[in-house]
């Protein structure tokens, strides 16, 4: 039996597929947070919406601010400055919600600001130092290399821990 055209085509497609996936992997949406620039992988990345009203949500840990309505959707918003241990400050015009996908869910991450987008390819991703008992090791998943920076490299599916994810979830 022979490999139709069709049969190629769709194979064709699928190798497609697979290198824009593999290019996607390696693109970071980059933000700051004071003077700090950080990354998180586009793929986990939904979309960027500017900063919106939220709604408090009882016995939460103080950087997840609330949830918001979009478009019918109800999503818990973290305060990344807070979940890094960094003073709060107060919203403005430039502070933007970054809405990620973490696994089945989406969560809101609050940054003073959104920079740019930037391939790293995987040699220039170096493994983060570990320091025992930090919290930083759960979320962070490494340093990228960008020109002569240095950035964070932010697992999004990792910024929170199993039970606190569950915990928003099931009061959201």
């Amino acid at each position: 039996m022979s490999t139709g055209r069709n049969d190629q085509d769709r194979i064709d497609e699928l190798w497609a597929e697979e290198e824009e996936d593999e290019a996607r992997r390696c693109k970071y949406l980059f933000f700051n947070i004071g003077e700090e620039l950080y990354g998180i992988n586009i793929v986990n990345v939904i979309e960027i919406i500017e900063m919106q009203r939220f709604t408090e949500v009882p016995d939460m840990p103080d950087y997840v601010k609330g949830v918001i309505n979009l478009r019918g959707k109800v999503i818990p918003v973290m305060d990344l400055r807070l979940r890094f241990n960094m003073p709060e400050r107060e919203y403005d015009d430039r502070t933007c919600i970054i809405v990620s996908a973490i696994d089945t869910a989406s969560l809101g991450l609050i940054v003073d600001t959104v920079a740019e987008v930037h391939d790293i390819a995987p040699e220039n991703i170096e493994p983060a130092p570990r320091f025992a008992g930090s919290e930083r090791d759960h979320y962070v998943e490494g340093l990228g290399k960008v020109g002569d920076r240095v950035s964070v490299l932010i697992d999004a599916r990792k910024i929170l821990h199993g039970k606190e994810l569950q915990a928003i979830e099931s009061r959201t």
